[in-house]
């Protein structure tokens, strides 16, 4: 039996383990209830976790001051921050209001194709994009939201239809989108919240209607809701919808949902959990996770004042991914486009470093499983995948040693049997047992030009 091969930036490393793969369960067919716990029964279609990486896409009217936040309405309104009131004091008459940037969000220059062309470059295999953030502006032309939405005012054009079918057409990438249950300022959920949401106007005449148009016209095949504005479940028939999603929709034997469908949802119900932003607990979970960050550090929507240090690196990124993947996790790193539709230059160039690395070392991302560990005992940083009916497991080291070899206390190694090779490099390194546990490879001696 012979395993095949490994790779390098994030170096994984693999070793020939005899191990059987665990049976595959068979498709379900069942109908679901409108309860957790028939909804949360769903076996998960194995698309997503397949998939393991994502790009997650923060665009609005929120683009348009790009400054501090996504939230940036919430901060000089409602809470009145002084940085951000201070923005509107300096650089805006003082009768504007946060609608008067709707206008300003042209997307001038949005090309859905060469989005496309840049995610599909990324590797990604899934993008989410933000049709509706807690402005409440939809990025499609809502008959549920008059006038404030992206074919009545600003870019007057659809831009969820214009990026679905580049997507569909140009890539092989799964088409997602984001929906925020809530709006911070919307008179009818204000009045159900002053009710103790005992009132349901609000996701009767506005919520509901817009999940139901959006799935029935662009068929996202991820259904990333947020924001619950602290009202239960009930409040918003989050089971009663997501019954529809799973037995009639369009999408109903592919489509992912995620855990934030009401106060208490998160982290306890719904198909793969959040848990919280940027969550990465750094070990197995028994439940298929998702770890949604950020490229800047402080914000999802585009920053206008951010500094390069604000900005994660390859290394730090390529980091997130192994470690999330590990873990049994799927990557989904956002980007904020500006507000005339452009991927800044430092977006763009994350990910086609993604991209980049992910051709060397995909092998060891896409379609893996986790391993009985997780990461080594004895050199930190090495972090371990595995693909059991090809018997191979692999050693993702993000250092070179110094040395030139490689301790690793996890693997259990067998002459004759096992072979350890580099990813991109292709020939089998030779390697010895260590005395306890473990094995130690002998890394070959590669210039700067020889590495993958």
């Amino acid at each position: 039996m012979r395993p095949r091969k490994l790779r390098g930036l994030a170096l994984p490393l693999l070793l020939l383990l005899l191990l059987q793969p665990p049976p595959s369960p068979a498709h379900s067919s069942m109908r679901f209830d409108p309860t957790w716990e028939s909804l949360d029964a769903r076996q998960l279609p194995a698309w997503f976790d397949q998939a393991k990486f994502g790009i997650f896409i923060h665009w609005g009217v929120f683009s348009v001051p790009s400054f501090g936040s996504e939230w940036f309405w919430w901060y000089w309104q409602k809470e009145k921050i002084p940085k951000y009131v201070e923005f509107m004091k300096d650089n805006y008459p003082p009768s504007f209001k946060y609608e008067d940037f709707g206008p300003l969000f042209t997307a001038k220059f949005f090309n859905a194709n060469q989005w496309a062309d840049i995610f599909q470059a990324s590797g990604a295999k899934y993008i989410v994009l933000t049709s509706k953030h807690h402005e409440g502006f939809t990025l499609w032309g809502s008959e549920y939201s008059w006038n404030w939405n992206a074919i009545d005012e600003g870019p007057k054009r659809d831009i969820v239809k214009e990026l679905e079918v580049a997507i569909r057409n140009r890539t092989d990438l799964r088409f997602g989108l984001y929906y925020s249950l809530f709006e911070w300022f919307h008179p009818l959920f204000l009045e159900d919240e002053s009710t103790s949401f005992h009132k349901r106007q609000f996701p009767v005449s506005k919520t509901l209607p817009e999940l139901y148009e959006l799935v029935n016209n662009y068929q996202p095949e991820v259904l990333w809701s947020d924001g619950d504005g602290g009202a239960p479940d009930q409040y918003w028939n989050s089971t009663g919808f997501l019954a529809w999603l799973y037995n009639e929709s369009p999408v109903r034997d592919t489509v992912v949902t995620n855990d934030r469908w009401g106060a208490g949802s998160i982290c306890k119900h719904g198909g793969f959990y959040t848990c919280s932003d940027r969550y990465n607990p750094g070990h197995l979970l028994p439940h298929k996770w998702e770890n949604c960050m950020t490229i800047d550090k402080l914000s999802w929507g585009y920053r206008r004042e951010a500094g390069i240090s604000d900005y994660l690196t390859i290394g730090e990124l390529v980091k997130q991914l192994v470690e999330t993947v590990s873990c049994g996790g799927n990557l989904l790193m956002n980007i904020g486009p500006t507000l005339d539709g452009t991927i800044s230059v430092v977006f763009e160039e994350r990910l086609r470093q993604m991209g980049s690395w992910l051709k060397v070392n995909g092998e060891a991302i896409y379609e893996t499983h986790t391993w009985r560990s997780q990461n080594d005992t004895v050199t930190p940083d090495v972090w371990y995948t595995f693909k059991p009916k090809e018997k191979l497991v692999y050693a993702i080291f993000l250092k070179w040693p110094t040395s030139g070899q490689l301790f690793l206390g996890q693997p259990k190694a067998i002459l004759g049997a096992t072979e350890v090779k580099l990813l991109g490099h292709g020939q089998p390194l030779n390697w010895i047992s260590l005395e306890q546990n473990g094995i130690m490879v002998e890394l070959p001696q590669l210039t700067i030009r020889q590495m993958p």
